[in-house]
């Protein structure tokens, strides 16, 4: 009977050890991902020309369910998909 208890409290002990090493790798892991190389911020000509297209989004979101009888917002979003599944990297 007693070595059923000390191999129960083994395998508690063992669990218990991995569930602890394993909370502690995951966010050292993370954390070595997350070091990679930054994207720099936006430069002064891509912040300086504002698109419509999002602007007009943006009241459309604002607008709630008004906006599916927007004709405005219609187009903004038949754009946006068109934008969206191009094939071509371009547009």
């Amino acid at each position: 009977m007693d070595g059923w208890v000390f191999a129960r409290l083994a395998a508690v002990i063992i669990v218990a050890v991995a569930v602890a090493v394993t909370a502690v790798a995951i966010p050292l892991v993370r954390d070595e991902n997350s070091s990679g190389p930054q994207s720099s911020p936006p430069t002064t000509t891509e912040t300086s020309r504002p698109d419509p297209l999002r602007e007009t989004l943006r009241r459309c979101r604002q607008l709630g369910e008004a906006a599916t009888r927007d004709a405005a917002c219609l187009a903004a979003w038949d754009e946006n998909r068109r934008r969206f599944l191009s094939p071509s990297a371009g547009n």
